[in-house]
């Protein structure tokens, strides 16, 4: 059982590999910054399926799944903010279970649990159930979910720096998103 340091509140992310994570990583960094919050960051991996019905949990997969999940923490923090934040304390669990089950279970009153928001079709989560929808319907702590921006949200963003004062107007940026905009 993960206990909350002094028993006050924290910020608890869901990670791993995507786009929609690394949002969420980064949105849940500046809410533990802004607010002086400890950060916790979480990865919880299932255990495959064929694992669990043959009984093998002593043969070191799940030794293997957090060593993955560690590894995967390392270089998603490395990605987002080039390693541990600065100014935030930060602690990284690397789990072994159904994601939404772990990070409603960590995430408890007062805390603020954080998980990005993906776009997937519907026989993708047939296959993989919502781990935002199953917070949002279990969790005890207030949730926020961070949708990825689309690339043409971010190409804006770019081209509204672009003009504003400081910035060379025509840069590769926009070029780039006109030329994406409209192909030749």
């Amino acid at each position: 059982m993960i206990t909350r340091p002094e028993g006050g509140p924290r910020v608890v992310v869901g990670v791993d590999d995507s786009a929609g994570a690394r949002g969420a990583l980064s949105w849940a960094i500046g809410a533990a910054r802004l607010r002086g919050l400890p950060l916790l960051v979480v990865h919880a991996a299932p255990l495959p399926p064929h694992v669990s019905a043959a009984g093998q949990l002593g043969c070191g997969v799940t030794e293997a799944l957090r060593a993955s999940g560690a590894e995967l923490i390392a270089r998603v923090l490395g990605d987002v903010c080039g390693g541990p934040p600065e100014g935030v304390d930060m602690t990284a669990l690397a789990l072994v279970g159904e994601p939404g089950a772990v990070l409603v279970r960590l995430a408890g009153d007062g805390d603020i649990l954080v998980v990005g928001h993906g776009a997937r079709g519907p026989f993708s989560r047939l296959l993989r159930p919502s781990v935002r929808l199953h917070c949002a319907r279990r969790a005890r702590a207030t949730l926020v979910c961070v949708q990825t921006p689309s690339f043409d949200t971010l190409l804006e963003r770019l081209a509204v720096q672009d003009e504003s004062p400081g910035h060379v107007p025509g840069s590769r940026f926009r070029r780039l998103g006109r030329r994406l905009r409209h192909p030749l």
